[in-house]
């Protein structure tokens, strides 16, 4: 066909009654979802909020902890995939402390993935928190609301650290949440190794 051949077909426009209006309606629902949903998502946590993100697993039996990618503390999804790339033993687990206000323990093994956040109010807040409650199916609670931790409290029994004593550690509020999951490693039995690696990529 020519360079030059243009074919321009007249605009006949469109008569129908209201399409105009039903056009802007629809602008006007679409944007406006993706707006309230932008508004009511959490800004992501900076290098300056995280504590730390580590991974625990063992190879051949040993206790080992790596420092994960800072950019993992705001995607779950993410962090899972992360997870299933470690060769450890029976899976592994990540530990997430940011802000010392909470922290979000994940645990890979296999297709099998618990979760378990220390404070439900935080959701409101960090991005991780958000996921781990989106992921658990929960409503986001409102500001005034009590805080407790969410998830699987039993992730650990099978570890030495039965339910109840996880949930303890998850409602100690006024303790610092690095502290906590300390206690958490040491009960585990990765304390030395968590506590080397923590100094070492996160003080």
């Amino acid at each position: 066909m020519p360079d030059d051949f243009d074919l321009e077909l007249p605009n006949l426009g469109d008569d129908r009654p209201g399409l105009d209006e039903l056009e802007d309606a629809d602008e006007l629902v679409v944007g406006g979802d993706d707006d309230d949903e932008d508004d009511d998502y959490p800004d992501d946590a900076t290098e300056d909020d995280v504590d730390l993100i580590v991974a625990l697993y063992r190879e051949d039996g040993q206790p080992m902890v790596v420092a994960l990618d800072l950019d993992l503390v705001n995607d779950l999804d993410a962090l899972i995939t992360q997870l299933r790339r470690i060769p450890g033993d029976g899976g592994a687990l990540a530990m997430v402390s940011i802000a010392t206000e909470m922290f979000v323990i994940v645990r890979v093994r296999g297709r099998h993935v618990q979760v378990l956040l220390s404070d439900v109010v935080e959701a409101a807040d960090w991005p991780l928190a958000r996921d781990v409650v989106d992921y658990l199916g929960l409503e986001v609670p409102d500001d005034d609301e009590d805080s407790y931790p969410v998830g699987d409290l039993d992730l650990l029994a099978d570890v030495g650290l039965p339910d109840f004593e996880l949930e303890a550690i998850a409602s100690a509020y006024d303790e610092d949440t690095t502290t906590l999951l300390e206690q958490v490693a040491k009960r585990i039995k990765f304390g030395p190794q968590y506590t080397k690696t923590v100094a070492a990529a996160f003080e």
